[in-house]
C-alpha cells in the first residue's frame, strides 16, 4: 500500500464524500475513486456503504484508525529524527477551539522558550481525538468533554458560564436570571459543534424549549460586539469578563447547576511528544488561571 493512497483514504473517510475530498486533495475524482477501489481490492472487503450518501462501514472505521496510528507514527519519527539532528527543541502544534483563554500561557511559553516554532490550530472538540491519534497536533485544549479511547488529560479549570447582555438590557441589573425566562429572548451564538452552542442547546432542550438564535458566528469577539450593540443577548463565560479588551456589557449568572464549562488539556497517551511538546503541556498545566499568572510546578 503507498502512502499517498493510505493519505487519500483518511481524507474520503473524515468527509464521506468523494468530490469534496478530491478538491481538497487538488486531484480528479475519478482518480480518487480507483485509489479506493485499489485499496478495497488488496483489503478484500469495501470500507464504505454505497447506497445513497457515502459512509464509513465498519471495517472502514477499523482501518481508519490503524492508518491514522501508522501515520502518525511516521509523523513522529521524523520529528524526532530533526529535534535529534538539530539544535533546537523542534515544534509545537496545539489546537483549540479558542485561543482567547490560552493568551498568557502562550505569551510566557514563547518569552521563555523563543527558538520554538509554535502551530495553532482551530478545531473543533469534535476533531480532536481524530488529530491527536493520528498525531497532527501535539496537545488539544477542550471546553467541552471528549469521550475517546486512547488520551490523556488533565482538567485546567471549570467555570461558571453567564449571560451577556447590553448594559441597556432590562436583565441587566439582575444578578441571576433562570433558563425559562431567557425562552424568548434573541441570542447571539456561536454554529454548531462549538462548545458555547452546544451548552446553549442542551440548556434549552432539558427544559423542552429551543433558543430563538438570531445570529452564528465563530468569531468570539464578533458575537461580544454584537451583544454589546443590542442586537441580541449571549452565554458568555466567566473568563471573558476578565479580557482587558472585552466589549462593555453586563454579565448575569444563569441559576442553573449546569452551566458551566470545564476546560480540559488533552494529549495521545501514546504519542511521542517532542521536548517542546512536553514544555507546552507543563507550561500549560501548570499556569493559574484565577492570577494569570505562572505557578510552582503541583
Amino acid at each position: 500500500m503507498e502512502l499517498n493512497s493510505l493519505k487519500q483514504f483518511l481524507v474520503v473517510a473524515r468527509l464521506e464524500h468523494l468530490s469534496r475530498a478530491a478538491d481538497e486533495l487538488h486531484i480528479a475524482q475519478p482518480s480518487l475513486s480507483r485509489t479506493i477501489a485499489r485499496l478495497e481490492g488488496e483489503l478484500g472487503t469495501p470500507l464504505f456503504e454505497r447506497s445513497g450518501r457515502l459512509r464509513l462501514n465498519d471495517a472502514g472505521k477499523l482501518f481508519r484508525d490503524h492508518v491514522e496510528r501508522a501515520l502518525g507514527e511516521l509523523a513522529a519519527g521524523r520529528r524526532a529524527v530533526a529535534e535529534a539532528t538539530s539544535e533546537g527543541l523542534g515544534t509545537v502544534r496545539l489546537a483549540s477551539e479558542t485561543f482567547l483563554t490560552l493568551t498568557g500561557p502562550l505569551a510566557a511559553y514563547k518569552r521563555a522558550h523563543p527558538s520554538v516554532e509554535i502551530e495553532l490550530h482551530w478545531s473543533l472538540a469534535e476533531d480532536m481525538a481524530r488529530r491527536l491519534r493520528a498525531q497532527d497536533v501535539d496537545l488539544c485544549v477542550a471546553s467541552q468533554p471528549i469521550h475517546a479511547e486512547g488520551l490523556e488529560s488533565t482538567q485546567l479549570f471549570d467555570e461558571a458560564v453567564g449571560v451577556g447582555t447590553p448594559l441597556d438590557h432590562p436583565l441587566a441589573g439582575r444578578t441571576s436570571v433562570s433558563i425559562d425566562e431567557l425562552a424568548d429572548q434573541p441570542f447571539i451564538t456561536a454554529r454548531e459543534g462549538h462548545w458555547i452552542r452546544r451548552l446553549l442547546d442542551r440548556l434549552f432542550a432539558a427544559r423542552n424549549l429551543t433558543p430563538k438564535i438570531v445570529c452564528e458566528s465563530d468569531e468570539p469577539s464578533a458575537i461580544a460586539d454584537l451583544i454589546s450593540v443590542g442586537l441580541g443577548i449571549g452565554l458568555v463565560p466567566a473568563f471573558a469578563r476578565r479580557s482587558p479588551t472585552r466589549a462593555p456589557g453586563a454579565w448575569i449568572a444563569v441559576d442553573s447547576p449546569d452551566c458551566r464549562r470545564t476546560v480540559t488539556l488533552y494529549w495521545g497517551a501514546d504519542s511521542h511528544l517532542s521536548t517542546a511538546a512536553r514544555l507546552m503541556r507543563t507550561t500549560i498545566t501548570n499556569w493559574d488561571w484565577i492570577t494569570g499568572d505562572p505557578q510552582e510546578k503541583r
